[in-house]
This record gives C-alpha cells, structure tokens and sequence, in this order.
C-alpha cells in the first residue's frame, strides 16, 4: 500500500508554487494514508500482533512534467473531490523551478520518492496453538548460561 509521505517533493513544490501564484492552494495529490491509520484500522477489523514495515523508494526523473505524465499512465491522477479542476500554465512552470531548485540531483533529475508499507496481522483463531500454562516449562532459565554444556553432554542414548 502507497503511504502518506509518497511524492513529498510534488507536493510541497506544487504547494508553495500555487501560494506564490495564486494566493492559496488545493490538494493536487491524492492523499495517501498514514502508518497510525493503517494500524488503528487493522486493530478495529480484529487482528493483533500487528506488524507494520515499510520502504521507502526513490526514483529519478529527467523533470517534474516526467513524473506528472508516469503518474497518469499509472492511473494516479488526484481523486480528491475538492481539488481545484486546473493548475494554470505560470504556476505549474514555477512549481518545476521550485522542485529542481528544493530538491534536484547535481546531475539534474529530480527525485521522487514512493512510500510503501508492508501489514500483517493475526486474527485468534480456535486451531491456533495456546500458551503454555504458567510455572509448565521443564527448563529453568537459571540454566540459560550452561546450555553449551547441556548440549555437549552425552545423552543416555549415546554410548561414552
């Protein structure tokens, strides 16, 4: 699942280009959502032991316009409602300027980064094993610093 910091650099670019030039500015990015959701959401559908990881993915483009025309082609256009429905010419210029400027490569390619996470979670189940009753195990942990030797010691299977 994309997360909430996926396209950072997009969006302040286009935020602070669409302020300077417009006096405001709307979502022009879906909005992606945050790890706290994602595990406050898996923990009301019942499942515990959450794990939640995640990656981050950094991919270089030749400019901000190549990362809006992949982003079509991937099917990620904004789906926010209350977005304005065009960004004028001058603003989407100044929000390339802005990208190259806050966030370009030496070698002149702008970054975008994809936030990816990874969930797993369990739901209890009557065919899962039980713990174990309290004060049931047969090793002490006193005996944990003389494991070497218990392994090492000749069973009573084994001849001497």
């Amino acid at each position: 699942m994309i997360g909430g910091d996926t396209l950072y650099e997009l969006r302040c670019s286009l935020q602070l280009a669409e302020q300077e030039r417009e006096g405001g500015f709307s979502p022009h990015i879906s909005p992606y959502t945050a790890a706290t959701d994602l595990g406050n959401l898996l923990g009301q559908a019942g499942f515990n032991l959450l794990t939640l990881d995640t990656d981050e993915i950094q991919v270089n483009y030749p400019g901000m316009f190549d990362v809006l025309e992949d982003l079509k082609g991937m099917g990620e256009s904004n789906c926010s409602w209350n977005r304005k429905p065009l960004l004028h010419r001058e603003t989407m210029l100044a929000a390339a300027a802005i990208y190259q400027e806050m966030y370009g490569n030496d070698d002149g390619s702008v970054p975008a980064t994809f936030q990816i996470f990874y969930m797993i979670g369990w739901k209890p189940h009557e065919s899962q094993a039980k713990p174990a009753k309290r004060g049931s195990g047969t090793v002490s942990f006193s005996d944990i610093g003389r494991v070497h030797e218990l392994q090492s010691s000749p069973t009573e299977n084994e001849n001497p």
